[in-house]
């Protein structure tokens, strides 16, 4: 692994010169925020060296190295996820290079379910923890010491730090903005009314299926880390409507002004 990911970074070494210290992992129909970067330099995953495609319509696939708030970014338009058939090691490849590129500050954005409720349709909620139900640690196996020690705290998962930045941009700018624990299942269906429940009674207020595993790494490589999920549709036993990947990603869209103004000015004064 250790010379995959030394392959893959000397790669983007020889197409980038001036590399930067923050990344960005835009989830489901938030790839737009690539329209606010300057600059714009794409890679194509297909053309990385070990990187895997994603296969989930939303996710575009490109890797972009660019400016957005006055500092150089590099941005993943289009994550992986555990149910496409990856493991987990493939899921958080991408951050094992960005570790070796020297990022040291990894935003990260998801479509997640909401189950608390107080939460709407189109909600922004920071992510301040999270509960890992999938199946699989992505540190599970050999530990490489020059990567991350053997057991890493998760006590501050989320910058504590950057999460107080988010909310003081979100009082000068009226934004509503919710906190919460965010719940990872392996996917690929939806939750059962019952399982949002679930979710909820043990500590839950928004699910998905991505975010926690790279999220994990990206403590075990010591990067401060900053989550926040689009609240795209509601469940629980009091839920009747259906949710579809194609109104999640409307929901998504909905969102974006709130999540571009948001993570533009976290860049800039992070």
């Amino acid at each position: 692994m250790l010379e995959k990911i030394k392959q893959t970074a000397d790669f983007l070494h020889s197409k980038v010169s001036d590399m930067p210290q923050t990344a960005i992992i835009l989830g489901t129909g938030l790839g737009d925020l690539v329209d606010h970067i300057t600059d714009k330099q794409f890679i194509p995953y297909h053309d990385i060296p070990n990187f895997p495609v994603s296969t989930v319509e939303g996710h575009s696939g490109n890797l972009i190295f660019g400016s957005l708030g006055g500092k150089r970014v590099m941005a993943m338009q289009g994550r992986f996820h555990y149910y496409e058939g990856y493991d987990m090691k493939q899921v958080t490849f991408p951050v094992r290079v960005m570790q070796a590129l020297g990022i040291k500050t990894l935003f990260v954005s998801n479509a997640a379910g909401g189950m608390n409720k107080e939460f709407r349709v189109g909600d922004v909620m920071v992510i301040t923890d999270h509960i890992n139900l999938f199946p699989e640690n992505p540190l599970r196996g050999k530990n490489y010491n020059e990567l991350g020690p053997r057991f890493p705290a998760m006590t501050e998962a989320y910058s504590k730090q950057l999460v107080a930045i988010a909310d003081k941009i979100a009082d000068e700018n009226n934004l509503r903005l919710m906190h919460g624990v965010y719940v990872g299942t392996p996917g690929p269906t939806f939750e059962t009314p019952a399982e949002y429940e679930y979710f909820r009674i043990i500590g839950g207020d928004a699910v998905g299926m991505s975010t926690v595993p790279e999220v994990i790494v990206a403590n075990h490589a010591g990067m401060r880390v900053f989550g926040i999920s689009v609240i795209t549709d509601l469940g629980g036993k009091d839920i009747t409507e259906v949710p579809t990947h194609e109104e999640v990603q409307k929901a998504a869209v909905k969102a974006q002004p709130t999540v571009v103004a948001l993570i533009k000015e976290m860049v800039a004064r992070s």
